[in-house]
């Protein structure tokens, strides 16, 4: 009998864009699964961290569709791992966005549901997330970076301040970066800018930018986020009057977001199915508003 090995030497960098892959694919527990194997076994602080890093990043993009329950403890767990160690200015760029991203996401589903705007949120803690995200932009090490530094400050300004004609010049800026070689920053420029064409009632170019960000979303392995894109195309199709293929599509993504125990998408495609519109944000409905 061959004798196997029970561990293999894999650079760092695969581990983490193995595992960032599978978060993608809707496999977040094999790859937070793996990160910590990885971490286990990791010679060095700052390998340690960077793992831990990847794992936050996961943990909280996995918020958008599923509750997790790993964000918050997965943050922490980076911010001591980088406190132990010493690292190059991309590295620390990567920390200071995470938590960037971390404070935008507790502003828009603290309590679960997308909440836009700055009603009922604390005005200095809103303008320090926007200071921030003006910093990011500035200090990016290169332009990847600054691509989606200035996607954020277009959500901040569409989503903590409510300001529709601020935020379509930064996902610009974000798709031109993501246009060179990232597809998952353009599939998110697209989304937003889509999102933008259909409130001004152009469906032709929200149809144009929506289908480009569902293709770069499947390209990139992006399961839930093509699902969650597909349901904007669901709600274009309403609009336009195909009722019969906006039910049949929405109802597919209830069944995928369900199997994949996307619980959040799933309960926006049932929304959506009993008559909510995702692209409208009234009080009632708040909650069939598709991830950011």
């Amino acid at each position: 009998m061959t004798n196997v090995p029970n561990s293999v030497t894999v650079p760092l960098d695969e581990v983490i864009a193995a595992a960032r892959e599978l978060g993608r694919g809707s496999r977040p527990d094999r790859a937070l699964s793996l990160l910590d194997a990885a971490a286990a076994s990791a010679s060095s602080p700052r390998d340690r961290a960077l793992l831990a890093l990847a794992a936050a990043e996961i943990a909280l993009e996995g918020g958008y569709s599923r509750d997790t329950g790993q964000a918050t403890a997965r943050v922490r767990a980076a911010e001591q791992a980088f406190a132990a160690a010493d690292h190059d200015p991309g590295s620390r760029w990567d920390l200071d966005f995470l938590l960037l991203r971390r404070d935008y996401h507790d502003q828009i589903l603290g309590s679960g549901t997308f909440q836009p705007g700055p009603d009922g949120k604390d005005p200095g803690v809103l303008a320090g997330i926007r200071r921030r995200g003006g910093e990011l932009s500035t200090a990016a090490p290169d332009e990847g970076r600054r691509g989606w530094a200035e996607f954020y400050l277009g959500v901040i300004a569409d989503n903590l301040f409510a300001e529709r004609d601020v935020a379509p010049a930064h996902y610009l800026a974000a798709l031109r970066v993501g246009d060179a070689g990232d597809d998952l920053l353009a599939r998110e420029a697209l989304r937003h800018l889509g999102d933008h064409d259909h409130d001004n009632g152009d469906h032709e170019q929200a149809l144009d930018r929506w289908r480009r960000a569902t293709a770069l979303g499947a390209r990139a392995g992006a399961v839930t986020g093509t699902l969650s894109q597909q349901l904007l195309l669901a709600a274009l199709a309403r609009d336009t009057g195909d009722e019969a293929g906006a039910t049949a599509l929405a109802r597919e993504i209830t069944r995928w977001a369900g199997a994949i125990g996307a619980t959040r998408i799933e309960a926006q495609a049932a929304a959506f199915l009993a008559g909510a519109d995702p692209t409208r944000l009234p009080e009632e409905q708040v909650s069939a508003r598709p991830g950011t």
